[in-house]
């Protein structure tokens, strides 16, 4: 309760416990110490206490402070409390802690951010991929026909000079040498075989890849060859694989790693393991190592579990769960 004039005239114990002040040290004191020095310096507590005492009622969600200075945000309603006459006896005031129901709303707020950017970022790497395989590929293998020509004339005329038929020879091999790196980037950038053949065949691609530039025996099992994911979930899947291979050569020193999806009922499980050093979950490549927030992110968007298990010498295992309903393809009616 709060006097006409503002200044608090009882207390209890669940006012207690949201903003820590003890009866004995809030009583009598102004009920603007529960407020923002921003709000004090605007005139925030005055003006509703003046708006109560007009319309009888208000309620306001903002910052609020406690007893030890930190904030909190809550949900407030002042009631103007009057007499049979009308004469204001004071007000009473009622204060809900609201901020993890604000903190789940940021959270909510940051995921659908987040699937957003992913979202964007894919579509500009499935841009960028085509432009340089259809583009500047093609180009390059008109190219390589144009000197393929060069070469065959300069080689059917005998009075060319026998450097200009070994400069056209070096020029095809340094135009395959673009080529195939511009295949490999546009590959890296969003595999063309993910949307062409599928998610078996773009892990196998991508197994295939680490294998080659790392050294790393990558085994693919893949026992759901016969189940239609649609492009979000084999996109984030594929992704998430990536992700984990990326890890595994940046922190596990592994030599080998097991890759296995297949379906247990109405979930689709994807499970990751590699033969590395291992460690503790709260350290280098635990839980708050940005690659795994990534891959907890993806999972959380797809409605899923996701599941790490380690020790040093003894690997890194990750286990993902998704219900079904989630990632399978929309069937045409």
């Amino acid at each position: 309760m709060l006097d006409p004039q503002g200044h608090v005239a009882s207390w209890n114990q669940g006012a207690q416990s949201i903003k820590g002040y003890a009866a004995r040290e809030i009583i009598g004191q102004h009920f603007s110490v529960f407020y923002t020095p921003e709000d004090v310096a605007s005139g925030k507590p005055r003006t509703e206490l003046t708006l109560a005492a007009s319309q009888g009622r208000i309620e306001d969600e903002g910052w609020r402070v406690r007893r030890d200075g930190s904030r909190f945000w809550a949900n407030v309603t002042i009631t103007a409390i009057r007499a049979p006459d009308g004469a204001l006896r004071g007000f009473a005031k009622v204060t809900r802690d609201m901020t993890d129901r604000l903190r789940l709303v940021e959270l909510q707020h940051a995921s659908a951010l987040s699937s957003h950017v992913q979202s964007a970022r894919e579509e500009e790497r499935t841009r960028i991929a085509r432009e340089l395989h259809d583009d500047l590929g093609q180009q390059l293998v008109a190219l390589k026909m144009d000197v393929a020509l060069l070469d065959q004339a300069a080689t059917e005329d005998g009075k060319t000079a026998r450097h200009t038929i070994a400069q056209t020879v070096a020029l095809q091999v340094q135009i395959d040498s673009i080529i195939a790196s511009a295949r490999r980037i546009a590959g890296g950038l969003r595999p063309p075989m993910l949307d062409d053949l599928g998610l078996g065949a773009a892990l196998e691609w991508l197994a295939a890849e680490f294998r080659n530039r790392y050294g790393l025996a990558v085994t693919v099992q893949n026992a759901v060859d016969q189940l239609a994911l649609s492009p979000t979930a084999a996109t984030a899947i594929f992704r998430m694989v990536q992700e984990a291979l990326t890890n595994v050569t940046r922190h596990a020193e592994a030599t080998s790693v097991c890759v296995q999806i297949r379906t247990v009922q109405d979930e689709f499980r994807l499970h990751i393991e590699d033969n590395g050093k291992g460690t503790t979950l709260d350290r280098n490549r635990g839980k708050d190592s940005f690659g795994l927030l990534g891959m907890q992110e993806r999972v959380r968007q797809l409605h899923g579990q996701i599941t790490f298990d380690s020790a040093p010498s003894d690997g890194f295992r990750i286990d993902i769960r998704l219900p079904i309903d989630t990632v399978k393809a929309n069937q045409a009616c």
